[in-house]
């Protein structure tokens, strides 16, 4: 027989907790059951002996500890399973604890699934629940839960964000895998000229100096970089890691606005920037509207969530427009940023009052332009890495022939 640990509630819905003996977990379970208690968690404990006894902890063991969190692919999955729970049948509150008790009980989901479920046993509201994880759940899962909970179609709400987050994962999926192959080319190709810097150019290098004729300028120049990086290598490396955490400090503090402004301009990687923006924030003012929640709000919401600053600072100033009775589209047309395409659909949404409806158009039209921005991507970007890598290598071959041919032209004099 073994001790387990319990939180059930008791026939009052007040919660108790205790200890209870049975043969293994179902047999526990049964016994809660007959006592007319419903069991919120159970966990098996540790013998007294083992318990006195302190547990050897290495390193990992002490720095891991339960997620706080769960990654937007997590929220995925734990969207499309509640959803899929309540429609089965299940409490909001019974269907929460189900989550909180499948698999790893540290992972992202088992823990916040069990905080929302003790919040909703304490008598909170589920949007109030889910607005306690803010790293979690985005502005928009809030507001649309909230809306749910006003029109009592929770199940149709939690549908719509499980296809929210497909498409938000499909988009970016696309993006990174666009971006996989040039950066591995890239990573590559700077792996093996830095190889041929300090193992193979210094082997040509104490031989062309035996030589004591005058090298040609490339042999010199690369004879210097091959020194250099040996030499100051690690400072090199230092300075290139530095350089990026600024970098990084500056674009997503004081310079974001500038840096989001560039990326909407730069050349290849633009179609891919602005298409998957635009797309994404069509499909998420289209999902909050859909579903109830206010202009000013779903504007706000999207503000927050468009992931690019100079598109937010945009919603910002149409959010202020829209408060003295203007439409949504004529204060995005007015901006500069938004495609006339764009903001001449969501004018006629308006104009019709099905907006919601235009603005899924306009998500699927951007999401088409963002597959065909990737395939011209990767097309052009192929070309462009074979003539940087033939470049480089180029270089390096010429250095060291040039060297050879005047080596040879002298011993024939």
């Amino acid at each position: 027989m073994a001790n387990f640990g319990y939180m059930a509630l008791n026939a009052q819905k007040a919660k108790v907790s205790g200890v209870i003996e049975a043969a293994d977990r179902r047999g526990a379970l049964a016994s809660l059951k007959a006592q007319g208690l419903t069991p919120l968690s159970i966990s098996e404990q540790a013998a007294a002996r083992e318990v006195d006894k302190p547990a050897k902890q290495s390193f990992w063991t002490l720095s891991s500890g339960p997620a706080k969190r769960m990654k937007p692919a997590e929220v995925l999955l734990f969207t499309s399973e509640l959803a899929d729970l309540i429609e089965a049948g299940m409490t909001l509150g019974a269907a929460l604890n189900s989550l909180a008790n499948q698999g790893d009980p540290n992972s992202g989901i088992c823990v916040v699934a069990a905080d929302l479920r003790d919040r909703i046993m304490r008598g909170e509201a589920f949007s109030d629940a889910v607005n306690a994880h803010p790293k979690t759940f985005p502005g928009i899962y809030g507001n649309m839960v909230r809306a749910g909970e006003a029109s009592g179609a929770m199940v149709e709400v939690l549908h719509r964000l499980t296809e929210h987050y497909e498409r938000n994962q499909s988009m970016k999926s696309k993006i990174v895998s666009a971006l996989t192959y040039p950066s591995i080319v890239l990573g590559m190709g700077v792996i093996a000229v830095i190889f041929a810097m300090v193992k193979i150019v210094p082997q040509f290098t104490e031989l062309f100096a035996s030589m004591g004729k005058e090298l040609p300028l490339p042999t010199r120049m690369l004879m210097a970089m091959s020194d250099g990086l040996i030499k100051y290598g690690v400072l090199y490396a230092l300075g290139v890691v530095a350089a990026a955490a600024a970098f990084h400090k500056w674009r997503t503090g004081p310079g974001r606005l500038k840096w989001d402004a560039f990326k909407l301009r730069m050349p290849l990687v633009k179609g891919l920037i602005a298409s998957g923006a635009y797309a994404s924030l069509a499909y998420t003012l289209q999902t909050l509207l859909s579903n109830g929640v206010n202009v000013l709000q779903a504007l706000r919401i999207s503000e927050e969530t468009c992931g690019n600053a100079v598109i937010g600072a945009e919603l910002r100033k149409a959010r202020e427009r829209v408060t003295d009775g203007t439409t949504i589209s004529g204060p995005l047309a007015q901006s500069g940023v938004f495609p006339r395409m764009m903001t001449d659909m969501m004018a006629l949404g308006e104009q019709t009052g099905n907006l919601p409806n235009a603005l899924g158009h306009i998500g699927k039209r951007y999401e088409a332009e963002l597959n065909r921005n990737i395939k011209v991507f990767t097309t052009a970007l192929e070309p462009l890495l074979i003539i940087l890598v033939a470049v480089v290598i180029g270089f390096v071959a010429i250095a060291i022939l040039s060297a050879v041919f005047s080596a040879t032209s002298a011993m024939g004099q």
